[in-house]
């Protein structure tokens, strides 16, 4: 038996049942279920091969993460023959991006079967992400590329992806506010600034000004999120003057 196969037995993925549910999952059954198991081991297991190399699923997730931008990209260039370079980019992101990811994890269970030291109600959104383009990468070593594509086709573009919703689905509020004060010649500026106060996870506020009037504020477990959200509701009260210009 393999070390990996040892460390999933002695958990709770007990016999049969693991490979079970990950055939469940992929609709067909894997050839060498020890790579995926590979792709649900945390950084925090703190597992080693037999050659002492670090053994977790973010090498998988890397894979992972280049096949499903391969595989979306064909999808797009055949689906959508009229559009240029910057169109099925943009397209791309909006499949890829990472709260569509962590919906497709969350939507599949993924994180049911993950080994970890840390309690999984401490973990944030983006576990269920990366586990899912970790499972792509497993797929890809275990299957190759068809079984890849099939896998995408059946549990990402069929069921999720319907292009004219997507073309007016924002990916970035921030990059919304900063083009659109950028063409009007308006000033801008976010102002963050740590915020705990009473809570246990560091946190962080934000103030974006325009033209030095306050417009919004926003607060989260990161800069980058508050800064996200405040350009969020910088846009809904700012859309109509938006649309105008």
């Amino acid at each position: 038996m393999s070390l990996i196969s040892k460390i999933f037995n002695s958990h709770s993925n007990k016999g049969g049942d693991f490979y079970l549910g990950i055939s469940h999952i992929l609709g067909f059954k894997p050839k060498n279920i020890d790579i995926y198991k590979k792709a649900f081991l945390h950084r925090s297991a703190n597992r080693k091969d037999e050659d002492g190399n670090p053994m977790n699923y973010e090498r998988l997730e890397f894979l992972g993460d280049s096949m499903l931008g391969t595989i979306i990209s064909k999808y797009l260039y055949n689906e959508v023959p009229l559009g240029d370079e910057g169109y099925l980019t943009k397209m791309r992101s909006k499949i890829v991006s990472r709260e569509h990811l962590n919906e497709l994890g969350k939507d599949l269970n993924l994180i049911k079967y993950v080994e970890s030291r840390i309690s999984k109600s401490h973990f944030g959104d983006n576990i269920h992400g990366n586990v899912f383009e970790a499972l792509v990468g497993a797929i890809y070593q275990d299957r190759g590329y068809h079984y890849c594509e099939k896998f995408i086709a059946e549990r990402v573009i069929e069921p999720y992806i319907d292009i004219e919703l997507l073309e007016g689905k924002v990916i970035s509020y921030k990059s919304l506010i900063i083009e659109w004060c950028q063409k009007q010649k308006k000033q801008f500026h976010y102002n963050v600034y740590e915020d705990t106060g009473n809570d246990t996870l560091k946190h962080f506020a934000v103030k974006l000004s325009i033209d030095n009037i306050v417009v919004s504020k926003a607060r989260a477990t990161s800069k980058k999120k508050a800064e996200e959200q405040a350009s969020k509701r910088a846009f809904f009260a700012l859309q109509k003057k938006m649309k105008k210009a």
